[in-house]
C-alpha cells in the first residue's frame, strides 16, 4: 500500500458513510453531509486541535487520522 501522507494527529476519527471529513480553518476535524445524505448535519467531530503549516494539504486518511502531504506547486515562470 502506498504511503498517503505524514500522520499528524493522535486521535482516530470514526468515519460514517455519507459524510465528507476535513480539517477546518479552526484546526478541528469537521464532518459535512454529502449531497446524497438528506438527513445529516455539519458537526465538529474531533477534539484535538491541529496547527497548520504553510505548504501542506491536510486530510483525514483511510485509517481515520489527520495526515498531511506536501502541496504540489508549479513554479511561476519569469519570477
Amino acid at each position: 500500500m502506498a504511503k498517503s501522507g505524514e500522520k499528524v494527529s493522535k486521535e482516530k476519527i470514526e468515519r460514517k458513510t455519507g459524510f465528507l471529513y476535513y480539517l477546518g480553518s479552526d484546526g478541528y476535524v469537521w464532518q459535512n453531509p454529502m449531497k446524497s445524505n438528506k438527513t445529516g448535519k455539519k458537526a465538529k467531530v474531533g477534539t484535538e486541535k491541529i496547527e497548520r503549516e504553510k505548504g501542506y494539504i491536510y486530510f483525514v486518511d483511510s485509517e481515520g487520522y489527520v495526515a498531511r502531504a506536501k502541496m504540489a506547486r508549479k513554479s511561476k515562470a519569469g519570477k
